[in-house]
């Protein structure tokens, strides 16, 4: 039997998780919800791709937070374009051991890091030769080494005129400045789009399909609190499981166009 309105306002615990229910069938039509740019094929060939089992179990399960499809259809990534992913990882790299497979014989994909001695993605990808530069979770490179802002202005070089930036990214509280250190993992949405702008793109649009509601932002590690790091938490079994049930991290999906 469903609780009444009364009971629900009542009691604190059964007004906390009937929020957290309606909060999560919010999330989860906005995901379901999230209209398609790729053709029926191309749709059918990346879901073969994500399931496959040429990827390691641990790379699947974490499809149900990363949400691939809908965030590959978003930044309307199709197999003839030129791909550049940023900090992709080695060959086991999450988004890499799908996106190479499914560009690989079309268009072109390449993996782009930036070398420590030089200048950001410096003589790596050719001016005005990239259809999509994506970065998923590699918060580092706004942060660390080189000024964030020589990075933002290397990926809008490398990009074709009408060529689409998607970011995927760990989303800050706005309310807490902008740690230059980056130390807790997340990165404020707004301190992206400055540093967008300032670049020159244009932001084309933005979605909740990698939202998690249930993330507070406010752990001991950062974001490396949660799954799948589930940093401090290893000699605390009940910590652990709660971290567990919250999921992976509340990200921002923002789609940029070079104009």
């Amino acid at each position: 039997m469903k609780p009444s309105m009364d009971s629900i306002v009542k009691n604190p615990k059964t007004f906390l998780h009937t929020l957290c229910y309606l909060i999560l069938i919010g999330y989860n039509f906005g995901v379901t919800a999230q209209s398609a740019n790729l053709s029926d094929e191309n749709r059918s060939r990346l879901q073969q791709l994500i399931d496959s089992p040429d990827r390691s179990e641990s790379l699947r399960n974490r499809n149900q937070y990363r949400h691939p499809l809908e965030t590959l259809d978003f930044f309307e990534v199709t197999p003839e374009l030129t791909i550049v992913e940023i900090w992709p990882g080695g060959q086991g790299g999450w988004y890499r051991s799908i996106l190479e497979p499914y560009i690989t014989g079309n268009g072109t994909y390449i993996p782009v890091r930036a070398d420590d001695n030089e200048s950001p993605f410096v003589n790596v990808v050719a001016n005005q030769s990239a259809d999509r530069v994506l970065v998923f979770r590699a918060h580092g490179f706004m942060i660390y080494d080189f000024p964030a802002q020589e990075y933002f202005h290397s990926i809008y070089a490398m990009l074709k005129f009408g060529g689409i930036f998607g970011i995927v990214d760990h989303r800050g509280v706005e309310s807490i400045a902008q740690d230059p250190t980056g130390k807790n993992g997340y990165v404020n949405q707004s301190h992206v789009l400055m540093l967008a702008k300032n670049a020159g793109f244009e932001l084309l649009n933005q979605s909740e399909i990698n939202a998690n509601p249930l993330d507070l932002k406010n752990y001991p590690n950062g974001v490396y609190s949660l799954p799948p790091t589930l940093r401090g938490s290893r000699f605390n079994r009940t910590a652990r499981s709660s971290l567990q049930a919250i999921g992976e991290s509340d990200r921002m999906t923002l789609k940029f166009i070079k104009k």
